[in-house]
């Protein structure tokens, strides 16, 4: 199995938490001495073939995945169960590709979301927009502290992390970029726009996207196509996916500086989105509706048997829904609709529309899942 984590969400403490409760041996290939006790992989792996090995960072030693095979196949055939070796990778889109390669049929992908309101609770919900679902920001002991730990963060993910996996892109072009992004927090994508304020086209506008979706940071939210006889808007949303990240990015430190900036309803609505996506179990797809004429909808959850739930997100106590979503409602007519304020809700707003706060909601999407 790899697991997927590019904002460090709890990774290596996950592992060190699992080889507490299995017989394993834990390699940072980060480590030089780690990959030194690999030169011979072959040797050195057969040596713990009952333990569960745990590689962290796999994507840094590539001729790593064609030795696992081997000693993968040869375990099968002496009749080893699965689940012998534990990859994980901060960057997707080379331990997917790497691994692919190599293992295909022999492993099963997990990407691991940010910390989440309901593993922290409601009472954290304001923290965790504030700071983001990174660990060591969001139980940062201070606002301070926390924004220090992403301006790092984003420091040597920029400068060290992404060119050590080939991309050739100025560091300080591809931070404009996400800061361009991130002050359209999710709005619909206009490559031209962003090409003319970086002087570059619009294919490479997309090669940048493209890179910072494959690592997880940004999320392309495409728009929900229907059979409705309306002219409908076709260019993706984009989202960066931690909110944290959206802050620093834009200089804002803590919540008053958050609140007071324009770009607060659209960073609470991608922190929304995210979050219940990240909840929505398999075969749960997520989209936005919008038409030419103006109906929209901010998220569409598509259920694997087709039934839809529409959820508009208001960052505010009192919400009122536009003559848009009416309409949406009325072109797709799903099974249900909610809006989505911060703190708690739980009242009709509207026939068929009901008001959650996001706990609520994600708890509700939550149980829906595990059925």
């Amino acid at each position: 199995m790899a697991l997927l984590g590019p904002r460090q969400v709890g990774k290596t403490s996950l592992a060190l938490q699992i080889g507490r409760e299995v017989p394993s041996l834990y390699l940072d290939l980060e480590s030089t001495g780690d990959r030194a006790r690999l030169a011979e992989p072959v040797l050195f792996l057969e040596r713990y073939s009952e333990r569960l090995v745990i590689l962290d960072e796999v994507q840094r030693l590539p001729e790593l995945f064609a030795e696992l095979r081997g000693l993968i196949d040869a375990g099968r055939r002496q009749g080893r169960a699965n689940g012998r070796f534990l990859l994980l990778g901060s960057a997707s889109v080379e331990l997917i590709r790497q691994s692919s390669e190599s293992l295909a049929g022999r492993l099963a992908f997990v990407e691991l979301p940010g910390l989440n309101v309901l593993e922290l609770g409601a009472a954290a919900e304001e923290r965790l927009w504030i700071r983001g679902g990174f660990p060591d920001s969001v139980l940062a002991t201070s606002d301070a502290a926390s924004a220090e730990w992403r301006r790092q963060f984003l420091r040597t993910y920029l400068e060290r992390d992404i060119p050590q996996l080939g991309p050739r892109i100025p560091a300080e072009t591809l931070r404009r970029f996400w800061t361009m992004l991130a002050h359209g927090q999710a709005s619909l994508l206009n490559a031209a726009q962003l090409g003319r304020a970086l002087g570059v086209d619009g294919r490479t506008v997309g090669r940048y996207l493209d890179l910072l979706v494959d690592l997880l940071l940004v999320r392309r939210l495409a728009p929900f196509h229907a059979n409705v006889g309306k002219r409908l808007v076709r260019a993706p949303k984009v989202i960066v996916r931690d909110s944290g990240l959206v802050h620093t990015l834009l200089g804002l430190d803590d919540a008053e500086a958050v609140l007071g900036h324009p770009v607060a309803g659209a960073s609470w609505e991608g922190f929304v989105i995210e979050t219940l996506l990240n909840l929505a179990p398999e075969g749960c797809r997520g989209w936005f509706y919008r038409t030419a004429a103006g109906a929209e909808i901010d998220l569409l959850l598509e259920w694997p048997d087709q039934r839809l739930w529409a959820i508009e997100v208001k960052r505010s106590l009192s919400p009122r829904l536009g003559r848009g979503f009416h309409q949406a409602r009325a072109d797709l007519q799903p099974e249900q609709a909610f809006v989505v304020i911060p703190g708690e809700g739980g009242y009709p707003l509207a026939d068929g529309v009901e008001v959650l706060g996001l706990a609520q909601l994600a708890e509700r999407i939550h149980g829906a899942s595990a059925l």
